[in-house]
């Protein structure tokens, strides 16, 4: 196979913004809801945070918009199992945060689209969980190429929107529910930063439960060793840059709405 990743797939910042610009670390919510495009998503843009939030007593919830079909770079591997294993391995993950529930949208890998039916299902799993906190993707990211990536971040606003307000899908026969913070991994423009120092190592153990994407995300052939160690050093560098946004020995960097 060629196109072997040089780099983990978690994007460091890009600009750092001015001094005085950044804020830090949000009271312990009550709940969280993390909502990924594919498995693996929520540990590399917010597992740090979630094993932070848990190990204080946050119910966290795990939302996985499609079924991560397009996993592999093996033209051969059965579709079926992959997606059935994917599932087993977010579980996994899941469980190293701090025993998060996971619920699974099921669209097609590469095919996510963000129309009212998406729109109606995440909103109803936001009045349903009623989360204090909600996370996801930055759709506004310059230059991103996955356009599951995208329109997950585009599905993730218009829901909070639909859901907050008692007009939209009133057929859900739901209250409507408004979070108190929005916080955008992979951000094209952090304002936020969460001290991670204590939880790094818990991340890196959340991902290392994807074992079918080390070869084609992560850049670890199976076996080697030195490509493990070389992975978690590339975690712990952007960790490092992120923290340093807030004069932070580790961090997860986000853009924070807080205007819902």
């Amino acid at each position: 196979m060629s196109g072997r990743p040089s780099s983990a797939r978690a994007v460091p910042v890009n600009e750092l913004p001015a001094r005085g610009t950044i804020s830090v670390d949000l009271a312990t919510p009550t709940s969280a809801l993390a909502i990924g495009a594919h498995p693996d998503d929520i540990e590399f843009g917010c597992g740090a945070t979630l094993a932070k939030w848990a190990s204080r007593g946050t119910t966290i919830h795990h939302l996985v918009l499609t079924d991560g079909s397009k996993g592999s770079w093996d033209p051969t591997r059965d579709e079926a199992a992959l997606i059935a294993l994917r599932r087993e391995e977010q579980r996994r993950a899941a469980n190293v945060l701090g025993g998060s529930d996971v619920e699974f949208l099921g669209r097609i890998d590469g095919e996510l689209r963000n129309g009212t039916r998406e729109q109606w299902e995440v909103s109803r799993w936001i009045r349903t969980i009623r989360p204090d906190v909600v996370l996801g993707h930055d759709p506004w990211r310059r230059y991103r190429l996955h356009p599951d990536h995208r329109r997950a971040g585009f599905i993730v606003t218009d829901a909070i929107v639909a859901a907050r307000d008692p007009h939209f899908f009133p057929d859900q026969d739901l209250a409507s529910h408004r979070p108190s913070a929005l916080l955008l991994w992979e951000a094209d423009e952090p304002n936020h930063v969460e001290d991670v120092s204590e939880f790094v190592e818990t991340k890196i153990a959340a991902l290392m439960a994807h074992e079918s994407q080390f070869e084609s995300t992560m850049g670890i052939e199976e076996g080697a060793a030195a490509e493990f160690d070389a992975f978690a050093h590339r975690l712990h560098d952007q960790l490092r840059e992120h923290g340093r946004l807030a004069d932070l020995a580790y961090g997860e960097s986000f853009h924070l709405v807080t205007e819902i």
